[in-house]
């Protein structure tokens, strides 16, 4: 029996949609094996997020046919969701106010990094009292707290790959709610994923190890734990994954270039993330 899955597409309107963004489209869209395949606009970082870049999205992704029939969630209309989810976790003592400078978490840090990269927090402000009012603090995981809650340290079933063992106290502390925009990433796809009940996550290995973090969240919050996908990335010839700034994979220098939809979705670099045992045809994608 094939299963089906429920999949999601969730690019952030900062820049024009570029080839990497079309693969990553087309591998949600595969790995729904016949189920529901959704769209979801990252736009909670009003600072970076452009609404000429919204507009462009869906119409490339029209064009493309990789727009999906039903609504599409914008998170910058769902603040007051994330707000609650951040009350509560305050509420039980998982969060805590932090007012470190980035120069004081680096010195901090000892050289330490975090799984995915990011300088590891020393956890330099858990357990000071003062007042956290006013834009000045972002809000911390008490990671320790929290996997004590939890009592274990979360893995998940990599798709592929079987049970991957979670790293989340290598983390340490994160973010869950920024100066700038009040969330963080980690606390709005796990929300969201969890609330549109995909079961299967799909996005780019860059999102890898930030898996474990999820994971925490999703216990916590008694949130579904669903299965994930992560794809391979499109590199430049550097080493550096494509970006936004490379326009020459833009899907919109490609179209002015006379490039049909279908050759678009079949270029060289979409077909070495998919593999070469994807079919593609214009506006879907399968396995052979």
């Amino acid at each position: 029996m094939t299963l089906s899955f429920r999949t999601r597409f969730a690019p952030s309107p900062t820049g024009y949609l570029h080839l990497g963004h079309v693969a990553s489209a087309l591998h949600a869209q595969q790995m729904a094996c016949g189920g529901a395949y959704h769209v979801r606009i990252e736009d909670c970082d009003q600072m970076r997020c452009r609404p000429l870049f919204s507009v462009a999205l869906e119409e490339d992704l029209r064009w493309l046919g990789l727009w999906p029939q039903g609504a599409v969630r914008r998170q910058s209309e769902h603040k007051h969701e994330y707000h609650a989810v951040l009350a509560q976790l305050r509420e039980r003592g998982l969060l805590y106010p932090c007012r470190c400078t980035r120069a004081e978490i680096r010195a901090a840090s000892g050289g330490r990094y975090a799984p995915d990269g990011s300088v590891y927090y020393a956890g330099s402000c858990r357990g000071r009292c003062y007042d956290a009012a006013g834009d000045s603090v972002v809000w911390r995981l008490d990671m320790q707290r929290a996997l004590d809650v939890v009592q274990e340290e979360p893995g998940w079933w990599e798709y592929g790959r079987g049970r991957i063992m979670g790293q989340a106290a290598a983390f340490g502390d994160v973010v869950l709610a920024r100066r700038d925009t009040g969330v963080s990433y980690h606390l709005c796809v796990t929300h969201d994923d969890a609330l549109l009940g995909i079961n299967r996550v799909t996005r780019g290995m860059d999102m890898f190890a930030v898996t474990s973090v999820h994971r925490v969240l999703q216990v916590l919050m008694g949130w579904p734990e669903p299965e994930y996908a992560h794809h391979a990335l499109i590199m430049e010839t550097d080493g550096r994954k494509l970006s936004k700034r490379d326009g020459a994979m833009g899907v919109r220098v490609l179209r002015a270039e006379g490039w049909s939809a279908e050759a678009v979705l079949a270029h060289p670099h979409v077909r070495c993330v998919l593999g070469d045992n994807v079919r593609v045809s214009f506006g879907r994608c399968a396995r052979d």
